[in-house]
C-alpha cells in the first residue's frame, strides 16, 4: 500500500469508531432531560354512585330516574301507583350506607306501596360527610431487574452520578390545602343532601299526586325532619320516621326538632332494640312537652331471623298510618294521639 493513502485511511478508521464511553456520558449529562408529563388521576367515585350504577344495571330502565340537584345528577326510582287515582306520592330517603333499593324498609316500601294505591320515588342520597378518600397511590421509581439496586454503602463510595443534577430538583414550597373543618364538612353535606330532595319534591309536583309524604329510613329519617325544619313546603304534610338515627356527630338530636314540627308524624321504631327504644322514648317525651298534636309512634317487634316477615309487618303498619292519618289536621288530630298506639 502507498504510504499517502496510510494517513486518510488512518483518519477514516478513527472517524468509524464509537464514541468514548466517558464522551458519551458528558453529552448524555449536558443534554437537558424531557420531565413526564403529570397524570391527573380521576377522583374515586362515591360509594352511593358505584351503588346506583348496579342498580342501573339489574333494575328496569322504566324505574329508573335521572335529575339533577345543582351540578350533580343522581337516581331516583320511580314506581307509579298500581291504581286509576292514586291517593298520593311517599318519597323515600334511605339512610346511611343504603341504596334507593336497599333491601331493609326502602326496598320493600318501594315496590309494595303501589299495590295500595301509593306512588314511589326512592332517591340516593350522597355519602356520608368525613374526611375526603386519600389519594390513589402514585407509582414509585422501584428498581427493575435491568437497574438492580444500590447498596448504601457503594452509593456511599460512589456519591452521586450528577452532582449538578442532584442539586438541581428544589423542594416544593406550596402550603397543603387547610383541612376543612367539621362544621364547613357538615354544612356542605347538608347541601348536598337538601339539594336532592329539592329536586325529588319537583320531580314529584310534576307528576301532581294528591298528596306527598316524606319517609325517612335510619339517618334519612334525621334528615326528612331537617329537611321539614329549615324548609316547611306547604304540600308537605306528613312525616314518617322508620327506625330514626341521627348520623354521627351531627346536631340537634331528633327529639330537639321533632316536636315543633307539628305536622302529622309517624314514629314507627323497634321495641327490642335498646337503644331505638330509648331514642324513641326520648322522642315521646318531647313530643309530650311540646303539645305536639299529631304525632304518633308505632312500636314493632323485630324478627331478625324472619326479615321477610318483619318487612311485611312495617309495610302493614306504613299502610295503616297511611289510611287512617293521611293528611291529618294538627289542630283536629286526637288527644291521645301522642302517646300512641304500641303494635
Amino acid at each position: 500500500m502507498p504510504r499517502a493513502i496510510r494517513p486518510a485511511l488512518a483518519a477514516l478508521c478513527f472517524a468509524l469508531l464509537p464514541a468514548s464511553p466517558v464522551l458519551q456520558a458528558e453529552e448524555d449529562a449536558a443534554a437537558p432531560k424531557e420531565t413526564a408529563p403529570a397524570v391527573e388521576r380521576a377522583p374515586l367515585e362515591e360509594r352511593s354512585q358505584e351503588e346506583a350504577s348496579n342498580l342501573a344495571r339489574q333494575l328496569p330502565a322504566r324505574e329508573q330516574q335521572q335529575i339533577k340537584a345543582g351540578e350533580e345528577s343522581f337516581l331516583v326510582l320511580w314506581q307509579p301507583a298500581n291504581v286509576s287515582e292514586p291517593s298520593g306520592l311517599v318519597i323515600l330517603l334511605p339512610g346511611e350506607g343504603e341504596s334507593a333499593d336497599w333491601p331493609e324498609a326502602i326496598g320493600p316500601l318501594r315496590r309494595k306501596l303501589p299495590d295500595s294505591g301509593w306512588s314511589t320515588l326512592s332517591v340516593t342520597l350522597p355519602d356520608p360527610s368525613g374526611d375526603p378518600p386519600p389519594p390513589r397511590p402514585l407509582k414509585t421509581g422501584e428498581p427493575s431487574k435491568a437497574e438492580p439496586a444500590v447498596s448504601p454503602e457503594k452509593a456511599e463510595e460512589e456519591g452521586p452520578a450528577n452532582t449538578e443534577q442532584a442539586g438541581s430538583a428544589e423542594p416544593d414550597t406550596d402550603p397543603a390545602p387547610p383541612p376543612l373543618s367539621r362544621d364547613a364538612i357538615q354544612k356542605t353535606q347538608t347541601e348536598r343532601v337538601f339539594a336532592r330532595i329539592d329536586a325529588a319534591l319537583a320531580f314529584a309536583r310534576q307528576q301532581n299526586p294528591g298528596a306527598i309524604v316524606l319517609l325517612g329510613h335510619g339517618t334519612g329519617a334525621y334528615w326528612a325532619t331537617q329537611y321539614l325544619t329549615a324548609n316547611e313546603p306547604k304540600d308537605v304534610r306528613n312525616l314518617l320516621l322508620v327506625a330514626a338515627e341521627l348520623p354521627t356527630g351531627y346536631e340537634p338530636a331528633l327529639e330537639d326538632s321533632l316536636p315543633a314540627l307539628k305536622l302529622a308524624t309517624g314514629d314507627f321504631y323497634y321495641k327490642d332494640q335498646p337503644t331505638d327504644r330509648d331514642a324513641a322514648l326520648r322522642r315521646l317525651h318531647a313530643s309530650k312537652r311540646q303539645k305536639h298534636p299529631a304525632y304518633i309512634q308505632i312500636a314493632m317487634k323485630g324478627l331478625p331471623a324472619d326479615r321477610r316477615t318483619e318487612q311485611e309487618q312495617l309495610i302493614r303498619r306504613i299502610r295503616g298510618w297511611l289510611s287512617l292519618h293521611l293528611e291529618a289536621d294538627a289542630s283536629k288530630a286526637p288527644s291521645k294521639a301522642a302517646s300512641g298506639p304500641s303494635i
